[in-house]
């Protein structure tokens, strides 16, 4: 068979190395999840992976959603599904709400209480990842696991918010191989969440474009990929 050029065909590719990865470490070809990354990509090349067949993406950033995703709703046909995967900011939480299916980067508590706070004053219940910071790097936001530990009764307590499992963003790394302690790191702290709590966080979101089959080798059910799909972008002479 024929490969298709373009994004049909780095789709196509990235799906057969999700598959042959999960194959590796003994799961089916469903357990992991492709979420496409569109941050700075046109509506226009968007709709190409629509036309592809996939539904599925992620934004890293409030504003830029709210510019795409009516504009989408009323170019394509099947209905897209919206994860935001950037910081979310406590004066961006009402206006996130209503676009994205998904949060990627709940970091704190306080920001988790008041945007299951807002979610019941809007009457939504969003799928919900919370974000650890393994290596404690100042850069990035996320949960120290300690603090998850902590906080943890009082994350489930919350009525309007459904937490499904964890997120990482690993420190930058030179091969793929470098990231898989980190993405063992988060599994295993899910792991001890899941006895902790007596409940199930089934997610685990890790792995991007570079290392993505190395996380789902280790566990991964969601990997955010963008420029292995989207390709490099054309900058003007």
């Amino acid at each position: 068979m024929s490969i298709p050029d373009g994004i049909p065909g780095r789709l196509l590719d990235i799906r057969q190395r999700m598959a042959r990865a999960a194959a590796r470490s003994g799961r089916t070809e469903d357990a992991c999840e492709l979420l496409v990354v569109s941050k700075t990509w046109p509506v226009e090349k968007i709709a190409e992976v629509v036309a592809a067949g996939h539904c599925t993406f992620g934004e890293n950033k409030v504003q830029e959603a709210e510019t795409k995703v009516p504009v989408l709703a009323s170019m394509v046909s099947p209905p897209l599904h919206w994860h935001l995967i950037g910081h979310l900011q406590r004066n961006k939480v009402r206006k996130a709400l209503p676009l994205f299916d998904t949060l990627h980067s709940i970091d704190s508590l306080k920001l988790a209480r008041y945007t299951s706070n807002i979610a019941g004053e809007l009457g939504k219940k969003p799928d919900v990842y919370l974000q650890v910071d393994l290596a404690g790097e100042e850069s990035k936001n996320g949960y120290v696991a300690d603090a998850l530990l902590r906080d943890l009764d009082d994350l489930m307590a919350l009525e309007n918010l459904s937490i499904v499992g964890l997120m990482c963003i690993p420190p930058a790394a030179a091969t793929p191989e470098e990231g898989r302690p980190w993405f063992a790191k988060l599994r295993e702290l899910r792991d001890q969440l899941e006895v902790r709590a007596g409940v199930s966080f089934p997610g685990l979101s890790m792995g991007m474009s570079g290392d993505f089959e190395v996380a789902i080798e280790e566990g991964s059910t969601i990997v955010r990929v963008g420029s292995a799909i989207f390709g490099e972008r054309d900058y003007p002479g």
